[in-house]
C-alpha cells in the first residue's frame, strides 16, 4: 500500500483512512470498501461514532441546498458502527490490518458490502459558464459522532464529521467476443432493385482511446449513386431516478468521400476514435466520475446483470453508418434518401496491469456464493491467495 487518503473532522477527534478510492464493480459482485477511523475517545462526550457509505445521485446545483431545496436523491446508504466496538469477532481485511498498523492506536475498522445492482460513478459534464459540482452519481464514505446510528430528530455537527468521496468503477472484462453485425436492404422510389450494406465489428469491446473499425459492404443493385459514408459514435445516457429518460449525443462523426456508383460492389474499412478531448462543449454529456479536478474520460459502458433494478446513470454507445445516396434520374433531389444501419458498442477502460481485487468475506459479510472457492492472484508479486 503506497498511499493511504485521510480525513480529519473539524474538531480533530475523528480521523477516517482508506487505502484506496476506487473500488470494481465485478458485474456480479463489487469489491468491499474497507476501512478505519482513528477515535480520540476523550472528545466523544458520552456519542458514539459511526460510519456510512451512500450512493447518491446529485440532479441540481448546490447553491439550492443553501435555500433548503435539496438536489440530493440517496440511492443507496448503509451504516455501522465503529465505536464503540460492536460485540463479535469481526474479521479484518488485509487493506484494515494495513490501514491499522499504519495508524496505531484508537483505530477501528468498518466495512461496506454495495450490492451488484448500484450504478458506477458517473457524471454529466457541465457546461462552459456552469459552476459548482457537476451532477451524476457519486459515492460517499462519511465518519461521525451522534448518539444514534440514524435519528430523524438528531443534528450531527459538521465539525464532528469527516467525508471522503469514492468511486465504483468496471474495467472491460479479459474475454473480447467477435463484435457485431447488422444489414439492411432499402428500394427507393421508381427503382426495383434495392441497395444492400452491412456493417460489423472488429470485436465486441474497445478500449477509450483506441480506433474503432467499422467494415462496410456494399452491394447498390440500382442506378442512383452513393455520393458519401457518414460514420458516428452516439452516446445514449439513460437517467433513471423518478422516471426514466435517455439522451442521445453523438461523440465522434466522420464523413468519407467515398462514390459507388450504380450497379456496382463496395467495400472497405473505416476507422473512428471517440475521444472526450473534442467533446469538451457538450454540456450534459456522461463522463466517468472523477475525483477532484483530475482528468477523465467519456463514460464507460454500464455492464450489469439486470438493468431494470437500477437507478441512476446507464449508459451505452451505438455506431451509426450512413449512406448518402443521390436521386439521379429525372426527379433528382427528390428521390434522394439516406441508408442507415447501427451497431451495439461496449467503450470500456481496460484493467490497469497489476490491478487485482480480493473480494473478503468477514461474519459481517458472508459470501454465499460461488466466490467461496474463488481464487484471487495478485499480479504485483505473483503471489497465489484462496479467499477462505
Amino acid at each position: 500500500m503506497s498511499k493511504v487518503f485521510k480525513k480529519t473532522s473539524g474538531n480533530g477527534h475523528l480521523s477516517l483512512y482508506l487505502g484506496r478510492r476506487d473500488f470494481v464493480d465485478h458485474v456480479d459482485s463489487v469489491d468491499v470498501v474497507d476501512g478505519v477511523v482513528k477515535v480520540d475517545p476523550s472528545g466523544l462526550d458520552g456519542k458514539k461514532v459511526f460510519a456510512y457509505l451512500a450512493c447518491a445521485f446529485r440532479y441540481g446545483s448546490e447553491d439550492l441546498d443553501v435555500i433548503g431545496l435539496s438536489c440530493r436523491k440517496d440511492i443507496w446508504i448503509n451504516r455501522v458502527q465503529v465505536y464503540p466496538v460492536p460485540e463479535g469477532d469481526v474479521a479484518k481485511t488485509p487493506m484494515q490490518e494495513s490501514l491499522m498498523k499504519k495508524v496505531g492506536e484508537q483505530a477501528y475498522p468498518f466495512s461496506f458490502q454495495m450490492p451488484p445492482n448500484l450504478p458506477c460513478s458517473v457524471s454529466l459534464q457541465p457546461g462552459p459558464n456552469d459552476a459548482g459540482k457537476a451532477c451524476g452519481v457519486d459515492f460517499e464514505v462519511k465518519a461521525y459522532m451522534a448518539n444514534e446510528i440514524n435519528s430523524a430528530t438528531e443534528v450531527i455537527e459538521k465539525k464532528a464529521t469527516c467525508r471522503l468521496m469514492i468511486r465504483k468503477i468496471q474495467y472491460a472484462p479479459n474475454k473480447n467476443n467477435v463484435g457485431p453485425k447488422a444489414d439492411i436492404s432499402k428500394q427507393f422510389m421508381m427503382s426495383d432493385k434495392p441497395v444492400h450494406m452491412e456493417a460489423s465489428l472488429d470485436k465486441e469491446i474497445y478500449y477509450h482511446g483506441d480506433p474503432i473499425t467499422v467494415n462496410v459492404k456494399i452491394n447498390n443493385e440500382t442506378t442512383k449513386v452513393v455520393k458519401k459514408i457518414k460514420v458516428s459514435v452516439e452516446q445514449l445516457t439513460n437517467v433513471v431516478l423518478y422516471s426514466s429518460d435517455t439522451y442521445t449525443k453523438p461523440v465522434c462523426t466522420e464523413e468519407f468521400g467515398e462514390t459507388i456508383n450504380g450497379n456496382s460492389t463496395f467495400e472497405k474499412s473505416f476507422q473512428v476514435t471517440p475521444l472526450l478531448a473534442n467533446n469538451k462543449e457538450k454540456r450534459g454529456l456522461s463522463v466517468d466520475g472523477r475525483l477532484k479536478y483530475e482528468d477523465t474520460n467519456l463514460a464507460s459502458t454500464t455492464l450489469s446483470l439486470d438493468n431494470k433494478e437500477m437507478q441512476g446513470i446507464l449508459v451505452s454507445y451505438k455506431v451509426k453508418v450512413n449512406l448518402m445516396v443521390s436521386g439521379g434520374g429525372l426527379l433528382g433531389g427528390l428521390t434522394a434518401s439516406d441508408v442507415t444501419v447501427e451497431l451495439p458498442l461496449t467503450l470500456m477502460s481496460q484493467k490497469p496491469a497489476g490491478e487485482f481485487s480480493i473480494i473478503q468475506p468477514t461474519a459481517q459479510f458472508p459470501l454465499k456464493t460461488h466466490h467461496h472457492l474463488m481464487h484471487c492472484y495478485s499480479l504485483q508479486r505473483g503471489v497465489r491467495q484462496k479467499c477462505k
